[in-house]
């Protein structure tokens, strides 16, 4: 029987959900799953279901959390293995988990995610300005420090913990817009795309209504 439920957004365009869900599901915990259809910006849906007008939202065994990387803290309350025990490697990717939730604002406004979409060269060509590729270079050199002290395949060593889940949108997007990146970084990126959580976000998005599909959205992966 289900102790909750967590309130995500549409699978294609909710990044933040999917931090949320990842966490939620690494964590083992056993809730009930709602999918609001997202159409950009706060929705009254939305906004009816969630105490702060944003997903994902969950509710756990008498717990209401409503962000995404209070939800993965709590998760990882629950299964403790979601840090690294050593301090210092918990440290630093708590730090890279709040970085990468408070930052990197040019990254998720030029290249939006759109789950399973693939961006022409000439869309990504179009909208790429500095302040993304700051960013991007950013997450590189981030993603080179933490890989090399994990030894990977992901951030947190052999098994995705709260870090992965907060980078796993920036690899769906890397991949959407074919945003070349070092070898190293490219790894990570496969990696990320096929853990079966991952795997199964991306076949449930593909299954979501046509009539969900935001035309915005969709015609920026041909420049349109």
């Amino acid at each position: 029987m289900a102790a909750g439920r967590l309130i995500i957004g549409s699978k294609r365009y909710s990044s933040w959900s999917l931090r949320g869900w990842l966490a939620v599901h690494l964590a083992g915990l056993e809730v009930e799953e709602v999918v609001i259809r997202l159409a950009g910006g706060a929705t009254p849906e939305v906004k009816k279901q969630t105490p702060a007008g944003f997903v994902p939202y969950l509710e756990h065994d008498g717990a209401r959390v409503w962000d995404s990387l209070a939800i993965c803290e709590y998760c990882a309350e629950i299964a403790p293995g979601l840090w690294p025990r050593d301090r210092v490697r918990r440290a630093a990717l708590r730090s890279a988990s709040a970085e990468m939730h408070s930052g990197f604002r040019a990254l998720r406004q030029t290249y939006p995610t759109i789950m399973g979409g693939i961006a022409s060269p000439a869309a990504r060509d179009a909208v790429a300005n500095a302040d993304a590729s700051s960013d991007i270079a950013r997450i590189v050199a981030l993603w080179d420090e933490l890989l090399s002290a994990s030894g990977g395949p992901f951030l947190h060593g052999q098994a995705m913990g709260v870090a992965d889940a907060m980078f796993a949108p920036v690899a769906t997007r890397f991949r959407t817009w074919a945003i070349e990146v070092p070898e190293k970084a490219e790894a990570y990126v496969t990696a990320i795309h096929g853990h079966p959580l991952v795997k199964r976000w991306f076949a449930e998005a593909a299954a979501e209504p046509a009539e969900w599909r935001i035309e915005a959205h969709e015609a920026k992966l041909s420049g349109a």
